[in-house]
């Protein structure tokens, strides 16, 4: 199962007047990245603090208002590669710092299983967004055609850890567990179908793409 773009789409054009109202502000795509951002920082500060239920509301918010900077920029004829940049680096990080909530909260709280649980779904979660920029780097699957591939992309990822933020109770927070363990998994998963994918594509003839060494 997967979220074609079409679909996405559709999904994003229910929050296109929300972000033209936001744009009629006189905000830009790039101040709604930033503010997204910012909502997403507080909420993993209330992660760590060990208030799951309002800090998953919160990352569910600013993973909801990440989604008008986008849309404002299409709708307005703004989309740019910077902002493309912009929009994908502060992703990356506000999912990083959501991780880094969760795993210093239950630390604090004396858990040992959602630490760990919490490291593993951020490195399944990081594995699927490095093989989509590494795939496009070497000119696979252009454009957001490789956010179709695969079965838990970030949005899907949000949804579920907020839901298992919103709804962890009790001093196991067993659903928190559940969904981390879930994303880890389904991560996983995703991350090996968009490596096929690649290779997929690479064994197509006549294809021409460049080489590129990495070194690390």
């Amino acid at each position: 199962m997967t979220i074609s773009n079409q679909t996405r789409n559709r999904v994003k054009s229910v929050f296109e007047p929300i972000a033209l109202a936001l744009g009629r502000l006189g905000l830009t795509p790039d101040a709604l990245t930033l503010i997204g951002f910012g909502i997403t920082v507080v909420g993993a500060v209330l992660l760590a603090m060990q208030l799951w239920l309002l800090g998953g509301i919160v990352v569910l918010v600013g993973g909801i208002f990440d989604m008008f900077d986008g849309t404002l920029a299409r709708a307005t004829g703004r989309v740019s590669r910077v902002g493309a940049f912009m929009d994908s680096v502060f992703d990356r990080w506000g999912e990083a710092i959501v991780y880094f909530g969760i795993i210093t909260g239950s630390v604090l709280a004396g858990h040992q299983r959602l630490p760990v649980l919490g490291a593993a779904a951020m490195a399944s979660a990081f594995m699927v967004s490095y093989i989509r920029a590494k795939s496009e780097g070497l000119s696979f699957t252009q454009g957001i055609g490789m956010a179709a591939v695969g079965l838990m992309p970030r949005e899907v990822r949000l949804v579920i850890l907020s839901l298992g933020l919103i709804l962890a109770s009790g001093p196991e927070n067993l659903s928190l567990e559940f969904a981390l363990g879930v994303i880890a998994v389904g991560a996983t998963v995703t991350s090996i179908q968009r490596i096929l994918h690649v290779r997929q594509q690479a064994s197509e003839p006549a294809t021409s793409r460049p080489i590129e060494q990495e070194h690390s």
